[in-house]
C-alpha cells in the first residue's frame, strides 16, 4: 500500500471517528472490557442490588414499633448493602476512568499520532506529482513545506482528504435527511380545480 492510500485510510478512520464520538466508542469498548474483566463484580453488584431491594422490600412491610427488632436487623443490612453497592459502584466508575483515558490515549496516538509522524516522516516527500504548468503559481504553494515544486506534499493531501472526506459525509447526511421545506405528505393544491 502507498502513501496515497496509507494517509487517506487514517485521515478517513480519524474522520469516522470523530463523526461517531469518542466517548461513544469508549463506552462500546468499556462494556465489552467490563464484560470479560469485571464480570464477577457485575454479577456481585447485581446480587447485591437483588437483595437490598428484597430487603427494603420487607423492611417496608414491617412495622417498626411493633416488630422494632426484625424491622432494625432489615434497616442494618439495607444500609450495609447500600454501602456494599457504593463501593463496587466506585470500583468500576475507577476502572471506567482509567479505561477511558487508556483508550482516548491510544485512539489519539492510532490517528492523530500516526498522521503527526506520517508527516514529519514524508516532509520532503511527494505525494504524487502535478501535471506540469496546469497550476501555474499555485504549484509552489501545494509543495509546502518541503516537497519538490510541482508535487504535493503529506500536509497538503492530509488537509485535502480531510475536506474533501468533510464535504462527503455533509453531503450524505443531506441526502439522508428528509426535506423540511417539502414534506411527503403535503397536498399540492391543484390549479384547474381552483380556476
Amino acid at each position: 500500500m502507498g502513501l496515497i492510500e496509507t494517509l487517506f485510510i487514517l485521515i478517513f478512520i480519524t474522520e469516522l471517528i470523530a463523526v461517531v464520538g469518542k466517548t461513544v466508542l469508549a463506552d462500546l469498548a468499556f462494556g465489552l472490557y467490563q464484560q470479560l474483566f469485571f464480570s464477577k463484580l457485575r454479577s456481585k453488584q447485581r446480587q447485591l442490588k437483588k437483595e437490598t431491594l428484597a430487603n427494603k422490600a420487607a423492611m417496608l412491610n414491617t412495622s417498626a414499633q411493633e416488630q422494632f427488632a426484625k424491622w432494625a436487623k432489615l434497616r442494618r443490612s439495607v444500609d450495609k448493602g447500600l454501602a456494599d453497592i457504593e463501593a463496587t459502584n466506585k470500583e468500576l466508575a475507577g476502572a471506567k476512568s482509567a479505561f477511558t483515558m487508556k483508550f482516548n490515549t491510544a485512539i489519539w496516538v492510532l490517528t492523530s499520532g500516526l498522521l503527526l509522524v506520517a508527516g514529519a516522516w514524508y516532509r520532503s516527500s511527494p505525494v504524487f506529482f502535478l501535471p506540469k504548468g496546469w497550476f501555474g503559481p499555485f504549484e509552489r504553494p501545494l509543495s509546502w513545506p518541503w516537497a519538490p515544486t510541482g508535487s504535493v506534499s503529506v500536509y497538503v493531501y492530509q488537509m485535502a482528504c480531510r475536506r474533501a472526506i468533510k464535504a462527503s459525509a455533509r453531503g450524505i447526511q443531506g441526502l439522508r435527511a428528509p426535506s423540511e421545506a417539502t414534506p411527503v405528505d403535503a397536498k399540492v393544491p391543484d390549479a384547474k380545480k381552483e380556476t
